[in-house]
């Protein structure tokens, strides 16, 4: 297509390409016919949410399923429910799921796909800006359990990802903010995508670009990081900056946050502790006070927060594998840090 962006992400024959730009989702049936599976899928699941609201033409034979809409809908039962459903239709390896929706619907469809029949081809097209540079991008896909946040899921890569930015203007303003708020995250991870691209802006600011660019500049960034480092072994726990008081933010569930929303304050709080710890300066603060201020997002903790709790369920996360563990901004840039003080980070939550 005339105009798409390609960023290919290389994991040797499990490569995959993603496609960014204005009626991406039309190169669905070609994709569905010449890349998925040897000889073409036959037939396809598509699963969506009522909300989305967006056709998509396969090319192929196939049945649409949808499932509950927000957040609620990652859950185990879900899988359970399509899982059969799958079996119903009689979806075999020759087929394949097509994921259209957001970040709900690419973790859930992506993670029924993962498992049904111990593995079936899945293909995203994403529409919300948050699906698009972060969560149809990188096989990571699961459902969330009562105890925390995506605890149950797969490594599955997608056979390709649709970035559709048309479909982007139809979005409500708070969904576009929830994904500026993942977007921010870019501009601290670091590496050769991300210096060509900020490099061709002329400054540090992903938001000079046209939002075709913005989105494939994220998009290689997560692709470069994803390639180095496919299931979470190191680097790649970078992408997950910002995101420990995001995610406990969620879980506690008494606070009306997106997910992008969530991530912006806990990008903010990131820098906190990282200065509180000696890592960083003030003037680094600053900077990531700027760059979330230049995306209009809101870094104030809302009312109601309980510090202890809080701080129980940074032990919770996934990261957490010796003592309470952040992603923190240093002089070598973003790294993975152990046995954060809690003192600190309570300290942090009052500044905050």
């Amino acid at each position: 297509m005339s105009g798409t962006i390609r960023v290919d992400v290389s994991l040797g024959d499990r490569s995959y390409p993603v496609l960014v730009g204005a009626g991406a989702r039309r190169e669905l049936a070609p994709i569905l016919r010449d890349t998925v599976v040897t000889g073409g899928a036959r037939r396809a699941a598509v699963v969506t949410q009522a909300g989305i609201g967006l056709e998509v033409d396969p090319g192929i034979p196939f049945e649409t399923f949808t499932i509950p809409d927000g957040e609620h809908a990652k859950e185990l039962g879900t899988i359970g429910e399509l899982c059969s459903e799958f079996a119903r239709m009689g979806l075999t390896r020759r087929d394949v799921v097509v994921g259209v929706g957001g970040g709900v619907v690419t973790d859930v469809a992506g993670f029924a796909a993962a498992v049904y029949h111990r593995g079936v081809a899945v293909v995203h097209v994403a529409t919300t800006l948050l699906g698009q540079i972060d969560a149809a991008v990188g096989g990571k896909t699961g459902v969330n359990l009562a105890e925390g946040k995506n605890l149950v899921g797969a490594f599955w890569q997608p056979a390709a990802v649709l970035c559709d930015t048309e479909v982007l203007d139809t979005l409500p303003e708070r969904e576009l903010r929830a994904g500026l708020g993942e977007l921010a995250k870019y501009h601290f991870i670091g590496g050769s995508a991300a210096e060509h691209w900020l490099s061709s802006t002329g400054k540090n600011d992903l938001s000079a670009l046209p939002i075709d660019e913005r989105v494939a500049a994220c998009v290689a960034i997560k692709a470069e990081v994803v390639s180095s480092d496919e299931t979470e072994g190191g680097r790649r726990a970078l992408l997950n900056y910002g995101h420990t008081l995001a995610h406990a933010l969620e879980i506690a569930e008494r606070f009306d946050l997106r997910h992008g929303e969530a991530v912006a304050i806990g990008l903010r709080y990131a820098a906190l502790v990282a200065r509180m710890m000696g890592r960083i300066d003030d003037q680094r603060v600053a900077e990531h006070e700027l760059v979330l201020e230049a995306y209009g997002l809101d870094t104030a903790l809302p009312p109601g927060v309980d510090h202890d709790e809080i701080i129980e369920l940074f032990g919770r996360d996934k990261k957490a594998t010796d003592g309470i563990t952040f992603v923190l901004d240093g002089p070598n840039g973003l790294e993975m840090v152990p046995n954060v003080d809690p003192s600190v980070l309570r300290s942090a939550l009052e500044r905050m």
